[in-house]
């Protein structure tokens, strides 16, 4: 009957596992951030476009770097080379750092790097989501003193981020929002679970040791420096690096550390049990009878 249940248990973890593999394959190949998309072109049209390709996220989370191509219109670009026949200029609003370039006649707008400022809740790592300030790009041409609002195409290419923007109304300026992907989320979860094995495992073999119900194994006291080390680099794993002292630290990681440090001062004190030198018998007098 022991034998039964054991095989059972065995197949219900190996399916366990399959179903888990293909589960994480499947949410990674429906994320948008599995495809290798190329970098969006703009393409003329009979009114100035602007498209941003998201690219960066800096590590402190308050900026997102998109690369912004220009498509003027065509009435501003000669039909033969396609470059501009007059001035034009273009600002962006909501950045990092203001943003402003200029193209002069003769010349054909390229891409080039905008910061955008962002805005959210890292500490609430892996369900933290951003939003940025309003983005309005405008576009001078012609000597008019008014500027033109351009429409903005928004692309992600962001790997571990979902990217949408939109807007609330026809004039009202855009905003971009980013969340982690759940194929990013699962991978951490993924990460705090091991740790969280790794602390339960090393409980359990220090109590059943100390009860008597397992011997004492000189080289496991090794194996629970291991595992001491190995926290710390399974934590800087997590997608994005999340900052220390974050909800993680505080109700997973640092009790992760204790479990593993009272185990191991567990184990070292049934070494110390287990291990003791043997009193020495006491000497025979000179010339005394023998045992």
């Amino acid at each position: 009957m022991r034998t039964t249940v054991t095989k059972a248990g065995m197949v219900g973890l190996v399916a366990l596992i399959i179903g888990a593999y293909i589960a994480t394959v499947a949410l990674y190949a429906h994320s948008s951030t599995a495809l290798g998309a190329q970098a969006e072109i703009a393409e003329f049209g009979d009114r100035t476009t602007v498209t941003m390709n998201v690219q960066e996220i800096q590590a402190n989370y308050s900026v997102l770097v998109a690369d912004l191509t220009v498509a003027p219109a065509a009435a501003l670009l000669d039909p033969v080379d396609h470059h501009l026949i007059e001035d034009l200029s273009l600002r962006v609003r909501s950045v990092a750092t203001p943003t402003r370039r200029t193209w002069n006649k003769g010349m054909l707008p390229g891409t080039f790097p905008v910061p955008l400022t962002l805005a959210g809740q890292i500490n609430r790592w892996p369900l933290d989501h951003y939003r940025s300030g309003p983005v309005e790009v405008e576009v001078f041409h012609g000597g008019r003193a008014l500027p033109e609002r351009v429409p903005v195409k928004f692309v992600n290419h962001l790997s571990g981020w979902d990217v949408a923007a939109g807007k609330s109304g026809e004039s009202a300026p855009y905003r971009v929002t980013l969340r982690r992907s759940l194929s990013a989320a699962a991978f951490g979860i993924v990460i705090l679970g091991v740790l969280i094995a790794i602390a339960g495992l090393g409980v359990f073999v220090a109590i059943q040791t100390m009860r008597n119900r397992r011997k004492f194994q000189p080289p496991m006291t090794t194996w629970y420096a291991a595992m001491l080390f190995a926290v710390i680099p399974l934590r800087n794993a997590l997608p994005g690096s999340p900052p220390f002292g974050g909800w993680i630290d505080i109700t997973i990681v640092l009790w992760v550390l204790v479990a593993l440090t009272v185990s191991m001062l567990i184990y070292i004190n049934c070494w110390w049990r287990h291990l003791r030198h043997d009193a020495p018998a006491p000497a025979t007098p000179a010339g005394g009878p023998r045992p």
